[in-house]
């Protein structure tokens, strides 16, 4: 069994402060949802331009999507990482 630390919730924090965090983490959430959005468009753009055969003189284009998804994944994924520790280290405090 694992153990874990314990954390407390500040408790000098006021509801402004509550309801700023919530919209924060809220935010952080819709922003990954906006590269993983962006994450699917530009994959089934990619794949679209590979098997449509009026669109094969656009290949490079097509290759070149298919390079960029994973990318703009792995940077969202990690910006909604980044700023959920943040969010976490801001209103907890170790015990």
């Amino acid at each position: 069994m694992k153990q874990t630390k314990q954390t407390k919730v500040r408790e000098d924090l006021i509801t402004r402060d509550w309801l700023a965090i919530d919209r924060t983490r809220m935010a952080n959430e819709r922003t990954f949802l906006a590269y993983f959005r962006t994450f699917i468009v530009v994959l089934g753009s990619g794949v679209a331009i590979l098997r449509v055969e009026v669109l094969q003189d656009m290949f490079d284009l097509g290759i070149f999507l298919l390079i960029v998804a994973p990318i703009v994944l792995l940077i969202g994924l990690l910006r909604f990482i980044y700023v959920k520790r943040h969010i976490k280290k801001y209103y907890r405090e170790n015990v």
